[in-house]
């Protein structure tokens, strides 16, 4: 259960007070996310029913980042893209402090995220990650990659330095992963790979768990808070490794190919983006290996949030560097 920080009732009302959103008349811990503590905030405004989340910003979260990550996503809602606005209070600020922990209040939005996507489902969210790209292109605020290779380096060597406390399984995933640090180096500074390709703000973390559908349709994106600066590509490449292998991280390649055409249909890749796209394949796959080991190794019991598998990620990684072009 993602809840770190525990809110009262009563807490909620007193921080409320600044908004003009009602008063709290329930607080319910959303479950679901691993990084920041989530409430369904319902309140009562002139005798009517809204709703609304409410988000505390917990430690893995840069709070210098959130002017960034909320100014986005009120970027593309006022450009007609799905995701929640954040709510101003009375002063015109998205953020305050509740409890010890930087705190805004969300938009709520309607839909669920799906377990079992169908080929057009896939489509869907290819081509509502290719209308974020567009919508993003004249987002004016800037904020570097919280998770790029000098981030990867700095988790695998803490690896290395826990590696007594790692299982023999993570001990030889952390052999791997830093075979795959030396061969990749940096790529986002390799010319035709990250490097000069084009780019501007991206999600970084477009997941199936942080897309909403309602009625076969894309309702929501969800959960900026890895937003950056990057490459489409990369953003590209995070999302089909996410979408297109299953849960063994084993290669669908009908699901590869219907987000693929889905973004397509909306925003066509340059023949560079195309020829880098196994290699960026390869980084994200990396990235969410390497940050899924490390939460392995250094997780604690008391934390109710069970860290994933990273095994499944370092086949993607397979994946990608088999398609690389020779």
């Amino acid at each position: 259960m993602a809840v770190f920080t525990p809110v009262s009732l009563a807490q909620a009302r007193a921080f409320l007070a600044g908004y003009d959103i009602g008063e709290a008349a329930s607080l319910t811990a959303i479950a679901e996310g691993v990084e920041n503590t989530n409430y369904r905030l319902d309140t009562v405004q002139a005798g009517r029913g809204r709703r609304f989340v409410l988000t505390l910003f917990e430690g893995r979260t840069d709070a210098a980042s959130l002017p960034f990550c909320l100014g986005l996503t009120a970027h593309l809602a006022g450009r007609g893209f799905p995701c929640p606005m954040p709510v101003e209070d009375r002063a015109g600020r998205w953020l305050g402090r509740l409890n010890g922990r930087a705190a805004a209040v969300i938009e709520w939005k309607t839909g669920a995220w799906l377990r079992r996507p169908s080929p057009a489902d896939q489509a869907a969210a290819g081509a509502t990650l290719a209308r974020l790209h567009l919508a993003a292109a004249d987002f004016p605020l800037r904020r570097a990659n919280p998770v790029g290779p000098a981030a990867w380096r700095r988790l695998a060597d803490r690896c290395a330095e826990g590696v007594a406390r790692a299982s023999d399984t993570d001990r030889a995933l952390l052999k791997q992963v830093e075979g795959a640090l030396d061969r990749l180096g940096d790529p986002f500074g390799a010319p035709g790979l990250g490097a000069g390709l084009p780019g501007g703000a991206i999600h970084a973390d477009y997941f199936p768990d942080n897309v909403l559908f309602e009625s076969g349709a894309v309702s929501a994106v969800i959960d900026f808070y890895f937003g950056c600066d990057g490459a489409f590509a990369y953003d590209l490449a995070i999302a089909l490794s996410a979408w297109g292998f299953d849960a063994e991280g084993r290669a669908d390649a009908p699901a590869l190919a219907a987000f693929l055409r889905g973004y397509e249909a909306v925003r066509p890749l340059g023949a560079a983006e195309r020829a880098a796209l196994p290699r960026l394949g390869e980084a994200a796959a990396l990235r969410f290996t390497v940050t899924r080991l490390h939460d392995c190794i250094f997780h604690d019991p008391a934390n109710l949030v069970t860290p994933k598998d990273p095994a499944v990620f370092l086949r993607r990684m397979d994946h990608w560097r088999a398609a690389e072009p020779v």
